[in-house]
């Protein structure tokens, strides 16, 4: 489905809009923003609330024909839309200004409430029924402060846009966390020390090589949590215990499963790991579109390295395979929700449309009581846009409940 793009906006009429209703469940939850951006408006001039403003955002999540901040601005305009979201006709310029006035850190509060509501999601590959630990894939995404022609050519080396540092439940299919750093790769905001600093407790960490660093295991173990991360085939490893290999784990491409001591013991100039790692070998067919040309039948090798000893070799590979699923939902953020195109280019105003993009995410879930999908996300597009009546959101939603393929 095409999504937001730089296009110039056409007039919007109140027919664009409807299906309004299913934002009832999250503007309430907007109201404790009222009075944020208010101390000093000791004369009550302003017009445009914090509130409100989440309000439009969400409109213009939800809502293809809205495709700039001047399309959302028109859609103020518009007297449904003043009705149900409660908002006032909005300028330009007041719609600019908010994003320096309000606190985005506010709305994680909502984002953490939004979570606590959503039914438990029947787990649908069972082997991964039995861990105890919440299945957190974390990444980072690139998001431009520029489009990028204009990006190549005006922007220094330090200015290379912003990175959003994103923490992803596997299982729920759902964004729990987001941070904002700038995208310049210095010590204290990249992958790694982000990570660092937001280590929670039950958790087995999903990470890529870009996370290899043993000083980050030995945080993530202190925390109690776990890891699985991918790392480079060459690190020296002391090998203590050379496990067998079930069919189970053969079957799932499982070349290799040890466990031992990763890093020389001889090198002082790094922390080392001070817990037995273990290091699994997987057998893996690449995706034909990653990589460049392959040949047909081509494999790779991958080398993960864990703190999980008791847990079948082929679920450590298979609890591996599944952190592709948050660059699917980058894809999904981007592509879809529209966050490819910023409506700011202020850290906050970038902050507050992210958090706004994960209760998008978080509503679409309460909605169908399932994880967020391209094709629900249309439909609801298409209800909201007036394509769709409500006869037909229900019909595909009372699929949803009875695991119909959409």
């Amino acid at each position: 489905m095409a999504r937001k793009n730089s296009k110039p906006t056409k007039s919007i009429e109140d027919s664009d809009i409807t299906g309004l209703k299913y934002l009832d469940r999250v503007l309430p939850l907007f109201q404790r923003l009222r009075s944020n951006g208010t101390e000093r408006d000791k004369a009550g001039n302003r017009e445009l609330f914090y509130d409100q403003y989440c309000a439009l955002q969400l409109l213009y999540l939800f809502n293809p024909i809205v495709t700039s901040l001047r399309g959302l601005q028109q859609a103020s305009e518009l007297k449904k839309v003043q009705r149900k979201l409660g908002c006032p006709r909005s300028s330009l310029g007041s719609l600019s200004e908010a994003v320096r006035v309000f606190d985005p850190e506010l709305l994680k509060e909502i984002v953490g409430e939004l979570i606590e509501k959503l039914p438990a999601q029947p787990v649908q590959d069972r082997r991964l029924q039995g861990l105890a630990q919440t299945l957190t894939a974390v990444d980072g995404t690139l998001l431009k402060k520029l489009p990028q022609i204009t990006q190549a050519c005006f922007t220094t080396r330090q200015d290379k846009g912003w990175q959003l540092h994103t923490h992803f439940e596997i299982l729920r299919g759902i964004p729990v966390r987001m941070d904002l750093t700038d995208a310049t790769g210095k010590k204290e905001t990249n992958e790694k020390s982000m990570l660092t600093k937001v280590l929670d407790k039950d958790r087995c960490y999903i990470l890529d090589r870009a996370y290899e660093k043993y000083a980050l295991f030995n945080a993530i173990v202190d925390a109690d949590s776990s890891y699985v991360c991918r790392i480079r085939g060459d690190h020296i490893f002391v090998e203590q215990e050379s496990r067998a290999l079930t069919e189970e784990a053969e079957s799932a491409g499982v070349l290799q499963d040890q466990i031992g001591q990763l890093g020389s013991p001889k090198s002082r100039r790094i922390e080392h790991p001070d817990h037995p790692v273990r290091r699994i070998t997987v057998r893996v067919t690449p995706h034909p579109k990653r990589g460049g040309r392959r040949r047909e039948g081509a494999t790779q090798d991958l080398v993960v390295a864990t703190n999980l000893l008791d847990v079948p070799a082929e679920i450590v590979a298979l609890i591996y395979q599944h952190r592709w699923q948050i660059e699917l939902f980058f894809r999904f953020l981007k592509h879809v929700l529209g966050c490819r195109h910023l409506l700011s280019q202020n850290p906050q105003g970038i902050q507050i449309q992210t958090y706004c993009a994960m209760i998008a995410c978080l509503l679409i879930s309460l909605i169908t009581g399932r994880k967020p999908t391209l094709r629900t996300y249309e439909m609801l597009c298409f209800y909201f846009s007036g394509l769709a009546d409500e006869d037909d959101l229900i019909n595909h939603l009372n699929r949803l409940q009875t695991h119909e393929t959409i």
